[in-house]
């Protein structure tokens, strides 16, 4: 399988990888994080959104709100992006219309993929075994959010710890940019304390100033969440 790490959604169109690839969209602090969260707390569907605007029509369908800019809460949202707020309610069946400043932006980026995944720490087992068990597509790009156009520490680790569970799991990896080469060297590095590894991450500095820190511990867990998020028609969904 041909891998190709892209930094930042800004340098998606510019991707080697055109045809005939899967997408993993991850944005680790902590769009894609929620989103597994969300779907562990019984919630059917998510509706992401790279704008505000469209929230009040969604709210009108019977959609729950769900929305954070630069790291806080929308006000009138139900939600915001924090996985472990997500983890403490009662979501059984609702629909979320979603919007981030980073995640879900990249998510829609990516929306023309043969196959588009969720990709967190908190499920990288089970993103990693489906994406293992697919012999139809040699090809996978892992997109990551960053923030707004700039690389992020914690999302190109989250990548190199994709192509490294996938090359354990057997399949034959060839990596085909130094993104891909860099993020691999950096989770080598980090691999046995990836929270600590990102400490001095800006993303995560300015989380815990928002008194985020819970989230931060959180999202560098792995398989606390094993269910794999896809993109169909507009929706991001769990079962076929």
């Amino acid at each position: 399988m041909n891998i190709e790490v892209v930094l930042s959604p800004s340098l998606y169109d510019g991707r080697a990888t055109k045809q005939h690839h899967i997408t993993v969209a991850v944005d680790i602090l902590r769009a894609t994080s929620a989103i597994c969260a969300a779907f562990s707390a019984g919630v059917d569907e998510i509706v992401p959104l790279d704008s505000l605007e469209p929230l009040a029509q969604y709210s009108k369908l019977g959609y729950t709100l769900a929305a954070e800019r630069n790291g806080e809460k929308v006000q009138g949202a139900t939600c915001g992006n924090s996985p472990t707020e997500y983890l403490t309610m009662k979501l059984d069946g609702q629909r979320l219309a979603y919007s981030t400043t980073n995640g879900t932006v990249s998510i829609l980026r990516a929306a023309g993929s043969d196959r588009l995944f969720v990709g967190a720490f908190s499920n990288l087992s089970a993103l990693a075994g489906t994406i293992a068990a697919d012999p139809s597509h040699d090809a996978l790009v892992v997109l990551c959010s960053g923030w707004k156009g700039d690389p992020s520490l914690e999302d190109t680790l989250f990548a190199g710890a994709l192509i490294d569970i996938l090359g354990r799991r057997g399949v034959d990896t060839t990596l085909v940019n130094d993104a891909a080469f860099m993020a691999r060297e950096l989770w080598n590095n980090a691999a046995a304390d990836p929270y600590g590894y990102c400490r001095n991450a800006t993303h995560v500095h300015r989380l815990q100033k928002l008194g985020y820190d819970r989230d931060i511990r959180w999202a560098f867990v792995a398989d606390t969440c094993p269910l794999v998020p896809f993109y169909d028609n507009g929706k991001l969904r769990i079962n076929v």
